[in-house]
């Protein structure tokens, strides 16, 4: 799918740097990363049309192998999802890309994310972004997350454990909410935080799922039904 069109002056400093020169096996073994996030772009992600540059060149950079764990990290560029504990997954690359795309980021959007995971999707989020919101109900996942984003750099992510289908009002309004995991309808407190005009990329149902692309507008929401999927259901429920 294509996404929707929508120095100070006099004064000499002599600074000491340590460097340390990578050994064959550490350059090995990044080489062997970066050519497996280039194939993965090149073949699950162009080959089926995922065009938006921004997302391709996010997908590139970041390591997704480190939201796997170990013993897994040998899969985690296949065309598939792996799980992460607690019942929950990774989604397969192309999805994350899909609803990246779909989403229509622009580099000073506001984003709320429902279901952080692993992290993977809120470190993509946080290349599009200028600041992503990420929550997710179970809180060993919500730290893990965090310190892995930490660990990366990202400044512009913060992640709380909490109930997805409240939200996070205190950031709102939000120009563009994801959510990555399926709840039964579309939690009304994530449209009431969404701005006018901005987007929503959301699984719905509970046997058979659907992913939608919402927008809201003056008088509601429209709604675009793209391709069957299948998340883990949402988890917690209004008010709770």
């Amino acid at each position: 799918m294509r996404a929707l069109n929508g120095a100070w002056a006099g004064v000499t400093l002599t600074i000491a740097v340590a460097c340390t020169t990578p050994t064959a096996d550490e350059w090995q073994s990044a080489d062997r990363w970066a050519a497996e996030r280039t194939r993965m772009v090149q073949r699950q992600l162009r080959a089926r049309n995922i065009r938006n540059q921004r997302v391709l060149d996010a997908m590139a950079r970041v390591p997704r192998h480190l939201f796997v764990r170990e013993p897994l990290r040998a899969e985690a560029y296949g065309d598939h999802p792996l799980p992460i504990g607690y019942g929950q997954t990774i989604s397969q690359p192309y999805i994350v890309a899909f609803m990246s795309e779909a989403l229509d980021i622009a580099p000073h959007h506001r984003v709320l994310e429902i279901g952080t995971g692993s992290g993977y999707q809120a470190a993509i989020l946080g290349e599009l972004a200028r600041e992503v919101y990420s929550i997710e109900i179970i809180e060993p996942l919500a730290d893990r997350a965090r310190q892995t984003l930490s660990d990366l750099k990202y400044r512009n992510i913060q992640v709380r454990a909490g109930n997805g289908y409240e939200g996070w009002p205190a950031h709102a309004p939000y120009d563009r909410v994801i959510v990555t995991a399926a709840p039964d309808d579309v939690p009304q407190p994530l449209v009431d935080q969404l701005k006018v005009d901005g987007l929503m990329a959301i699984p719905v149902g509970t046997g058979e799922q659907e992913l939608r692309i919402m927008r809201r507008t003056q008088s509601g929401m429209t709604t675009l039904r793209t391709l069957p999927v299948r998340f883990v259901p949402m988890t917690g429920k209004p008010g709770r």
